[in-house]
């Protein structure tokens, strides 16, 4: 019997384990070759070297996907953290139907990337949106047209991406704040602390880890976007609003640039390892600091 307990863990886990080996290991060294291949319909194995990357790098597409993504991750991540933020300090203040408000604001995350891409498509289109809105009450000069707009257009993405993901920083940012000892608040409260200054002094120090695990998944949703830039824009205005995931796609499956299109990939895969590795360092940092001082 004893034995069948040790044995039972192993057979339930092992063909997890096999398959996110094969999906994450197997497959990203699979596309690593393809890059360095002369593939282009069809995935051929002669090798060509870094040429795919060069000719990727080249591209003046490939530097405005990559020029949007940053632009887009600044924006996205801080504000979508401020928002969150703003929200959780709001509920943390013992609000009434706190339920409610929770279950509101955490609602969008709910909802798929291309849905909301859908809706808010609608929202910004100038014929049957906002904008067509407004003017019916008769402000005709008012225009919120800004999907249609080459200089604007990432900001459509911005703010939608913001809406959906301000809740999930919402949600870590209140399970941290409660999680803060009540001790340290009541100490603060006797030295005659202000509720501002013992949320700046004392609880907003101690949940700095929730504030750098927000901006980790909220990096990683910015590196993977495709679905709300497909929804929103289609990467248009011409190429004003191309990530480097919808690049992707579009060199795999529309112009058949496989090689091109697996170098895209692994740079994808790059600024992922950038942001994962040093946070994954900082954790195994944090917890031997952890057991030294225990």
């Amino acid at each position: 019997m004893d034995k069948l307990k040790r044995w039972v863990p192993i057979f339930v886990l092992t063909p997890s384990i096999i398959a996110s080996f094969v999906y994450v290991f197997v497959f990203c060294g699979w596309t690593l070759y393809i890059s360095l291949s002369d593939s282009t319909l069809l995935p051929t194995y002669g090798f060509k070297g870094l040429q795919a990357y060069a000719d990727l790098w080249a591209n003046r597409r490939w530097g405005v996907a990559y020029s949007n993504l940053f632009f887009f991750s600044v924006f996205y991540v801080t504000i979508a953290m401020a928002v969150g933020l703003m929200l959780a300090l709001l509920i943390d203040q013992k609000v009434r139907a706190e339920s409610f408000w929770r279950t509101m604001f955490l609602y969008p995350l709910a909802v798929s990337f291309i849905v909301t891409g859908t809706v808010w498509q609608w929202l910004y289109n100038p014929t049957s949106g906002i904008e067509f809105f407004v003017h019916q009450l008769g402000w005709t000069d008012f225009h919120f047209a800004l999907t249609t707009d080459r200089k604007n257009a990432i900001w459509a993405i911005i703010i939608t991406g913001i809406w959906q993901s301000s809740g999930f920083a919402m949600a870590l940012f209140l399970a941290g704040l409660r999680s803060v000892d009540g001790d340290i608040i009541k100490a603060a409260q006797i030295d005659g602390a202000s509720t501002f200054r013992t949320y700046r002094k004392v609880i907003l120090p101690s949940i700095t880890p929730i504030f750098l695990a927000v901006a980790v998944v909220l990096l990683q949703f910015a590196i993977k976007t495709f679905d709300l830039a497909v929804a929103l824009t289609n990467s248009g205005p011409g190429i004003s609003t191309t990530f480097p995931a919808t690049y992707v796609y579009d060199l795999m499956f529309q112009r058949g640039e496989i090689a091109e299109g697996a170098a895209a990939s692994i740079m994808i895969l790059v600024a992922l390892a950038v942001v994962l590795i040093p946070y994954s360092i900082y954790l195994v940092w944090r917890q031997k600091r952890g057991v030294g001082r225990g």
